[in-house]
């Protein structure tokens, strides 16, 4: 019935062209509209106003001679207001957005090392944006974003790469453990040190200490037994000293035989040489 009437009807975010008797006439926005066909109207076609995406593969080579592949992302959408130039200047628009796509690429990646490339991707897809910006609005289409989605390099190249980098990420990791080891070499050191110290001032207080008690017992022992004198003190010291080391040496589970003299005449002995390291002592 509608045809009959010549009636039409456009959809939402979509415009018609009308041609009378073959000419361009008009653009029907959404809605109903009347096209009596015995005089000559007609539509011819319809146009989205839809915003579409187009995703472009482009291969090249970068300044240091790596071929890459760059996937650039392109949003667009035909203009109201143009819709003529974007419905008769055209032919296959995804066609000419890829070429111009393709012409900014590779007047650009070649110009920038491969490190740098990643880096300036938004440089890379500003100049692409601005090119077709320049080139597709004399067609009634407006660029709405450009994006650089992806850039890979050929695989025996991005091989090399993660091997340079798992090759670094070892050596940084060897002079981590380096550095620690000898950290921990340095602070063992200091340990052995502190504790040879500590042990030097124990061994030092202790033999004070046995120095201190033999003086006393001297003192008390000349204070109690009356004609005794410092020599026959120290004999005697020595002598019970003596017997007590012996003991010990014998009650010790893991001694092995030990082949000392032993006599009255072993401890006088004894007693003699300390005498005589103390006389020499005194002299110096």
């Amino acid at each position: 019935m509608g045809g009959v009437l010549g009636l039409v009807q456009v959809d939402q975010s979509t415009v018609a062209i009308k041609e009378t008797f073959g000419k361009f006439n008009a653009v029907l926005e959404p809605g109903c509209h009347c096209l009596p066909w015995c005089i000559g109207d007609r539509i011819v076609g319809y146009l989205s106003l839809r915003v579409k995406q187009l995703d472009v593969r482009c291969e090249t080579k970068t300044k240091d001679n790596v071929f890459v592949t760059v996937v650039a992302s392109v949003q667009y959408r035909a203009l109201v207001e143009k819709a003529p130039d974007a419905f008769y200047k055209l032919s296959n628009t995804k066609q000419q957005i890829q070429s111009y796509v393709f012409d900014v690429i590779r007047a650009t990646v070649p110009k920038l090392e491969l490190d740098d490339a990643f880096v300036q991707k938004d440089d890379i897809a500003k100049a692409v944006e601005e090119e077709l910006e320049k080139a597709m609005s004399m067609y009634g289409y407006e660029i709405v974003q450009t994006l650089i989605v992806d850039i890979e390099p050929d695989v025996h190249v991005k091989r090399a790469m993660n091997e340079i980098n798992a090759a670094a990420r070892m050596r940084s990791a060897a002079n981590d453990k380096a550095e620690a080891e000898k950290i921990l070499q340095i602070k063992r050191a200091e340990g052995e040190a502190e504790s040879k110290y500590l042990a030097g001032v124990g061994i030092a207080r202790q033999r004070q200490a046995i120095v201190d008690g033999l003086r006393d017992s001297v003192l008390a022992f000349s204070e109690n037994v009356p004609g005794t004198t410092a020599k026959d003190i120290m004999d005697m010291v020595l002598v019970t000293q003596y017997f007590d080391t012996m003991k010990e040496i014998g009650a010790s589970s893991k001694s092995s035989s030990v082949f000392i003299p032993h006599g009255p005449g072993a401890v006088k002995d004894v007693a003699a040489q300390i005498r005589d390291g103390l006389l020499q002592a005194n002299t110096i």
